[in-house]
């Protein structure tokens, strides 16, 4: 566990949860503490095969942090955007459409969203390795506590995770968690990120939203949940929004999933638009872990599943031409926020073909 002593650094004071009346998805809340034994594990299996089925997004709760470590966390996520001088910053900065790598900073305006209007967040990504790279100054002292709750996400909350779906799938528990190896070629990282308000005039051209309706790139999202309503995910009866439980983790699964699992488990669209009056005058500050498949991981559906054998599975390509994770990360990554996206066949989608398999944006 982190030690969470923090130097003289401003506490990070979050927006009141909002009191607009809004229509809320109404999905699974997971207790990671009954995973502890195997009669726990059966029954979160069943109820997170369920909730991914059903919305692909629940919560998990008593996940192994208190609620004054996470604030704590909370705390140190605002430094790189609060505490770091702007020249600083782009001494740190990535460039995630040249590389395919999420690293540093990603700066504000750095993707088009739509109609010329470019993005109004800010991004500091951390390789899971925390101490492989520099850092900048005003994050030093917090390393030992970054790395920490990178390693809590990794083993305790993922691979938790893989368990269960494994369980879901009626694989060997350890089936995912082997390919979610920390010290294997990856792409797992953390991610710092905070929303600032728009002008009006960009608002009206976006139609209110601030990124797209996307899957994620990888495997499994964490998302550490924060007052500011923004989310929402595409359910069957249209968009709903995503409500704040405090001390809580929003779960997803993205692309690779999907295709290891044949479509069984779909990644998750969702996407983030203008919050309710009420909270519009404040920033959104995010912690999201982002975990992949090992690089060299084919995207293929995966075998001895008799639930997959059961249902049967959906490919999105042919298995001989089949990406590998790092190929599938590179090709997202570095296309994301470039502006390359077609009118798609269906209403309100937008499209661009990678590695041979079209992937869709939802507006």
């Amino acid at each position: 566990m982190p030690s969470l002593t923090i130097p003289q650094t401003p506490r990070y004071v979050p927006a009141p949860p909002t009191k607009e009346n809004l229509q809320y998805a109404d999905l699974a809340v997971i207790d990671l503490s009954k995973a502890a034994t195997a009669e726990g594990r059966a029954e979160l299996a069943v109820e997170l095969r369920d909730a991914l089925i059903t919305h692909g997004f629940f919560y998990i709760i008593n996940h192994g942090y208190t609620q004054a470590q996470t604030e704590g966390m909370f705390d140190i996520a605002d430094i790189p955007m609060s505490q770091v001088p702007e020249d600083e910053k782009r001494a740190y900065a990535g460039d995630s459409l040249k590389t395919g790598i999420f690293q540093g900073y990603k700066p504000r305006q750095y993707w088009h969203i739509d109609a010329g209007v470019r993005d109004q967040q800010e991004h500091y990504n951390c390789n899971r390795h925390v101490h492989s790279l520099l850092h900048p100054q005003a994050l030093r002292p917090f390393l030992p506590d970054i790395d920490a709750f990178v390693r809590h996400n990794h083993h305790n909350i993922i691979h938790e995770i893989c368990r269960l779906m494994a369980l879901s799938l009626e694989l060997p528990e350890d089936t995912f968690v082997k390919l979610h190896d920390f010290d294997a070629p990856g792409g797992s990282y953390l991610r710092f990120m905070k929303y600032f308000p728009r002008s009006e005039e960009d608002e009206v051209q976006t139609k209110n939203v601030w990124m797209k309706g996307h899957t994620d790139i990888g495997s499994i999202t964490l998302l550490w949940s924060q007052p500011v309503a923004a989310l929402q995910i595409q359910t069957k009866q249209g968009w709903r929004w995503v409500k704040h439980i405090d001390n809580a983790l929003l779960v997803n699964v993205g692309d690779s999933m999907e295709f290891l699992t044949g479509g069984f488990y779909k990644g998750t669209i969702h996407r983030v638009v203008q919050p309710p009056i009420d909270q519009r005058g404040y920033t959104r500050l995010s912690m999201i872990y982002f975990s992949f498949l090992n690089d060299d991981v084919k995207l293929v559906p995966i075998t001895g599943s008799p639930v997959l054998e059961r249902v049967g599975v959906e490919r999105r390509c042919e298995d001989d031409v089949a990406p590998t994770m790092k190929d599938w990360r590179v090709a997202r990554i570095s296309a994301y926020g470039a502006g390359g996206l077609q009118k798609g066949k269906e209403p309100g989608i937008e499209e661009e073909v990678l590695n041979g398999i079209v992937v869709k944006h939802y507006n």
